[in-house]
């Protein structure tokens, strides 16, 4: 597969051109990431250590957290790197392979969603055949069918992409290689490649949205059939929280892609880009799992052996 490019790099415009402005953007990127990943290998870690964590459920969030880390490391170190060397350039194969490597993540763990909030269903809904439905087997092949999908559906527009002229401007409207801000560089018409962006967005987005739409109504609608008022507002607690963060990602992602052309409202997409780039990836691993009480009970064991040793 070869690209008839005749540019070899790419200007990524970032930001701002402010100095103050580009070192306060660099310290906030570099505090959140840092958060996101010590976060994120905190539930890996964990999930893995200790046999009480040893459900479908820390399964799926695990592979949730290694999905996060790849996501926010295919745009975060690159976008510090630029605000603090102030080069911008990205090599054209560079910029293929953060353009691959966002998409495909970013579309896996949509899948994943669909999968984790299914997973609540019937862990909820029908707590006594919960074991028998979500069985090992069942969950990593779901698991797997999440990557296959992202990878799969990304991988025909990608192919696209880099078959593409670019011929100049070389200016990237954006803080990295998004799909939009890509196209438009091109030499030809793009209108059948923002088509099938377009359908391949409807099914990755609004196909799991409608997955995970459905699974929390029915959640909500059992939660409030729950006799204890105490138990009810703890359940509605953790299900608003998990809401809250989905809608975010849902959210900024339909607002960017969900459209038949992708060339226009660029200077709005880099701040809606920043809720799925670093707000949520920040987020998920403290609503998702480090909040979770039998975590919280593990913590405290392992707090206690640290101690007695």
């Amino acid at each position: 597969m070869t690209n008839s490019t005749m540019v070899r790099e790419f200007i990524l415009m970032g930001f701002t051109d402010d100095p103050k402005l580009q070192i306060l953007l660099f310290l906030l990127l570099m505090g959140t990431y840092l958060l996101t990943l010590s976060g994120n290998v905190v539930v890996i870690v964990i999930t893995l250590s200790d046999h009480r964590l040893s459900t479908p459920m820390y399964f799926f969030l695990r592979n949730f957290a290694l999905l996060e880390i790849g996501f926010t490391s295919s745009i975060i170190p690159k976008a510090m790197a630029n605000l603090a060397m102030g080069n911008r350039t990205i090599s054209v194969a560079g910029c293929f392979t953060q353009f691959f490597l966002y998409f495909v993540l970013g579309t896996t763990e949509f899948f994943l969603l669909a999968v984790m909030s299914f997973d609540r269903y019937v862990a909820i809904c029908h707590p006594l055949r919960y074991s028998t439905i979500m069985n090992n087997t069942i969950c990593s092949l779901l698991v797997g069918c999440s990557w296959a999908a992202g990878f799969f559906l990304i991988l025909g527009p990608a192919i696209a992409l880099f078959q593409m002229p670019f011929c100049g401007p070389i200016t990237i409207d954006h803080f990295f290689c998004d799909n939009g801000p890509l196209l438009k560089l091109a030499c030809l018409d793009t209108s059948l490649v923002e088509l099938m962006d377009f359908f391949i967005a409807m099914l990755s987005l609004i196909g799991t949205l409608v997955v995970t739409i459905v699974s929390y109504a029915n959640i909500i609608f059992n939660i409030t059939r729950i006799p204890l008022t105490q138990e009810r507002q703890k359940a509605f607690s953790t299900c608003s929280s998990h809401i809250i963060v989905v809608s975010l990602f849902y959210g900024s992602c339909i607002f960017m892609y969900v459209r038949p052309s992708q060339s226009a409202g660029f200077d709005f997409n880099k701040g809606v880009s920043i809720l799925n780039t670093v707000v949520t990836p920040l987020l998920n691993p403290f609503i998702y799992t480090l909040r979770n009480k039998q975590v919280h009970e593990v913590f405290r064991d392992t707090r206690k052996k640290v101690f007695k040793n």
